[in-house]
């Protein structure tokens, strides 16, 4: 029996319960049930870190107008499959105010959660034309997002941006775009899971790559305005959340209420369309849907089979808090900006401790200091550095599932962490190191 913070052997005979064949390539759920079953055979508490869910209290502005929106009976009634009217005028206003972005109000479509306007994007835009099939991911990504994609059989071609930042992502890109079958770019800024931004000079590259090779720019922005080194919380006043949409208007963003306002709960998010591409048409699209025009077969085909609309309440609840921040009575990331120090200061334990940064520079600059972190522990492989902080008493999820080539490391996500347990967390990684001494 080896000498770890969580006792060896019932570690040990939990992980072969789990039949889990590799921990680098288990998935996120199958990495939390693993650590839930430890906890109950040894009651013991882990330092969890595998699940990107939001650590702090929703608000309450969105709460209670849902209890009101409820108290007048609107649980009977269907909502429109194209959004209340409130809630679409909100989005509208702010992706104006945040985004400096012109949008008529046909294209912001309420969504159960960003995940089923992903859903519901790959379905549909790589329908547009036959020709045009498969979505280009930069990696690393939310890995969630493949797997919409195997669901949907729908072609994935995918590069790690590790080695292609700044002006090395033009050739790259172009190496994909120029085949002619890549329908999308699909990304997220701020990245999950490694957190790195794109600069200014990589959305111009590709804003303007789209409107050459006449592909859309889906782009994930499930962590609004949170990259803490600049503030981007100000409505209608720059600077904006950084997007390649200043250079593009083919473009679909998928906006999340989970992360900013902590209502991941409520599965409720926004997809907002361009005009342009709301309004393109193309026959190919009659194979699949009554309409030839992207919005109305986006609406009345894709996120009507998928749900009948979006749950009715949740929508008061978003459109109140988007008002809110709209007005400016609360600010958009002041209760977020928690996650940044912790963060910093977890980041910290870990280098301490020998382990290193794996995506730790934005051009070189260094990343902000936000929701996630990537780590990795020298001389050790993704299999092995996931094994052994379950050992040690820390759970976390492998970069290989996100796309990465860095398979030696992992993600870290600090929303579930609480400060107090900042010391068990030093205690672990220093037994840790004296277990594997560099």
């Amino acid at each position: 029996m080896r000498d770890t913070p969580i006792n060896y052997d019932v570690v040990t005979r939990k992980i072969n319960e789990s039949k889990i064949s590799s921990l680098e390539r288990a998935t996120i759920r199958m990495i939390k049930k693993l650590v839930d079953d430890i906890e109950t055979a040894t009651g013991e508490k882990y330092v969890r870190m595998e699940m990107g869910v939001p650590g702090l209290p929703p608000s309450k502005i969105g709460i209670e107008a849902e209890i009101k929106a409820l108290r007048t009976g609107i649980a009977a009634i269907y909502p429109d499959i194209y959004g209340i009217p409130e809630l679409k005028s909100e989005i509208a206003r702010f992706v104006k105010l945040f985004l400096n972005l012109e949008v008529s109000l046909d294209g912001c479509i309420p969504t159960v959660g960003s995940m089923q306007g992903g859903f519901a994007t790959f379905m549909t835009v790589n329908r547009i034309h036959k020709e045009k099939n498969t979505t280009l991911s930069i990696d690393p990504c939310f890995p969630v997002h493949k797997q919409q994609h195997m669901v949907l059989g729908i072609p994935v071609q995918a590069f790690d941006v590790y080695n292609y930042r700044g002006d090395k992502l033009k050739a790259k890109l172009e190496s994909y775009l120029e085949k002619g079958n890549i329908s999308s770019i699909l990304y997220s800024n701020p990245n999950n899971p490694s957190w790195v931004c794109f600069t200014e000079k990589e959305l111009r590259i590709i804003g303007e790559l789209a409107n050459q090779y006449d592909v859309i720019v889906v782009e994930d922005l499930a962590y609004f305005a949170m990259d803490f080194r600049n503030d981007y919380s100000v409505p209608g006043h720059p600077p904006y959340q950084p997007s390649a949409t200043q250079y593009t208007d083919n473009y679909i963003l998928l906006i999340s209420s989970s992360k900013v306002f902590s209502y991941a709960g409520q599965r409720i998010g926004m997809m907002v369309i361009s005009d342009k591409v709301y309004n393109l048409r193309s026959p190919d699209l009659l194979q699949y849907y009554y309409f030839d025009k992207f919005g109305p077969a986006m609406i009345f085909g894709s996120v009507y089979s998928l749900s009948s609309g979006t749950s009715h309440s949740p929508q008061y609840g978003l459109a109140a808090m988007l008002k809110a921040v709209n007005d400016g009575e609360i600010n958009l990331i002041n209760d977020v900006r928690v996650y940044g120090e912790k963060a910093r200061i977890m980041k910290k334990l870990f280098t301490d401790n020998g382990f290193r940064i794996v995506y730790d520079l934005d051009e070189g600059v260094p990343i902000a200091d936000g929701f996630y972190f990537t780590f990795s522990y020298p001389g050790m492989d993704g299999e092995e550095l996931m094994r052994e902080l379950i050992y040690h008493g820390i759970s976390a999820i492998s970069l290989t599932i996100c796309g990465s080539e860095r398979s030696e490391g992992a993600r870290a996500c600090v929303s579930l962490v609480k400060e107090s347990q900042f010391p068990d967390l030093e205690t672990r990684l220093k037994k840790f190191r004296e277990n594997h001494p560099l």
